[in-house]
């Protein structure tokens, strides 16, 4: 005679599945009898115009303002927005890097550090030198041109 080809162990295993899949219905039912919502109606957030998250949804009827592509600036700004000033500016090397080619000029009328590069020179400068330049806007700020030795 055969015997069954269920095991007790399989028989136990196949009665947890359907409890708990009754337990999950249940718990479905409760949440969907106290709330009246579904689960991801729970789940949504809005953010305000000022960046704050709300579970209310936007007023469509409230005016928004306009901005101005142009007036975004991307990347970082610069403190200290420089005038380009005509004429000659004149300073002191503070920082050369021959090797490098590169360097830095300290404005004597308004004490700014000015970003000096090789390529930008008239003449050969080091160190304590004092000179004269001109300015122009470089993309991370003002760089002294036109270098030249004071005499």
């Amino acid at each position: 005679m055969g015997r069954s080809q269920e095991t007790y162990n399989k028989k136990e295993k196949e009665k947890r599945k359907l409890q708990k899949r009754k337990e999950k219905e249940a718990r479905k039912e409760a949440r969907k009898e106290a709330g009246g919502k579904s689960s991801l109606d729970d789940m949504i957030a809005y953010v305000d115009e000022f960046g704050n998250i709300t579970s209310t949804p936007p007023d469509p009827t409230k005016k928004k303002e306009e901005i101005n592509a142009e007036d975004i600036v991307l990347g970082a700004r610069n403190s200290g927005d420089f005038a380009e000033e005509e004429g000659k500016r004149q300073g002191v090397v503070s920082f050369f890097n021959e090797s490098k080619g590169y360097g830095f000029i300290k404005d004597l009328s308004t004490g700014d550090s000015i970003f000096v590069h090789v390529n930008g020179l008239v003449d050969t400068i080091k160190e304590n030198d004092k000179v004269e330049f001109d300015t122009e806007r470089g993309p991370k700020g003002m760089n002294a041109v036109n270098v030249t030795l004071k005499k």
